[in-house]
């Protein structure tokens, strides 16, 4: 961690993002529900947090039942909530500190609004790729199945549209990588990017 050695001089004038000896970005993972965003960005966090980067990890499911606890999943409640998460992503951002966000994040528009309140040059787009079929066989909570049967209204893959990510910084696809590997490729990618 940066010292001051000056008595008299304010932290806050240090350039932002490098304050803690990093390089401040948001990586921001997508893909659909049980492609495996959610392992892989803790897996991220720990990693990068064992080696000490100052990280915050921001999860859908943490989100939604708190700070957008109000939205439901119509493509205007969509939109407000990527729009919520990408201006407190921001925030992390002008402190200095590496925010890793794991959202389904369906929409090249959706997307692209997030990276405009970020800036193209402080995001990083995870795709984390794996297909339909396949994040319905690892559907622990029976999410899709209930999507299937109509219980479930707006389920993104089932009658809300995916829209995959056309350039991503970093792709990985989950049906054929281990979590392992998957890992190790994200962080091989990244660590050049938040290292000063």
């Amino acid at each position: 961690m940066k010292k001051i050695n000056k008595p008299d001089q304010n932290p806050n004038d240090l350039p932002k993002g490098n304050r803690y000896d990093q390089k401040a970005k948001i990586i921001w993972f997508t893909g659909l529900s049980g492609a495996g965003k959610t392992t892989l960005s803790k897996r991220i966090y720990a990693a990068l947090t064992k080696q000490g980067f100052l990280v915050q990890l921001l999860d859908g499911d943490v989100i939604r039942n708190g700070l957008n606890s109000d939205l439901g999943f119509s493509e205007v409640d969509r939109f407000e909530n990527i729009r919520r998460i990408a201006e407190v992503s921001r925030l992390f951002l002008d402190s200095g500190i590496i925010c890793i966000n794991s959202f389904i994040s369906p929409t090249t528009k959706i997307r692209t609004m997030a990276k405009g309140i970020i800036g193209a040059d402080n995001y990083i787009e995870v795709y984390v790729n794996a297909s339909l079929s396949v994040c319905e066989k690892r559907d622990i909570k029976g999410l899709y199945k209930k999507a299937r049967l109509g219980e479930i209204k707006n389920f993104t893959g089932i009658d809300a549209p995916f829209e995959p990510p056309e350039n991503p910084d970093i792709e990985v696809n989950t049906d054929k990588l281990s979590i392992n590997e998957a890992t190790i490729k994200v962080l091989n990618i990244l660590l050049p990017q938040i290292t000063i």
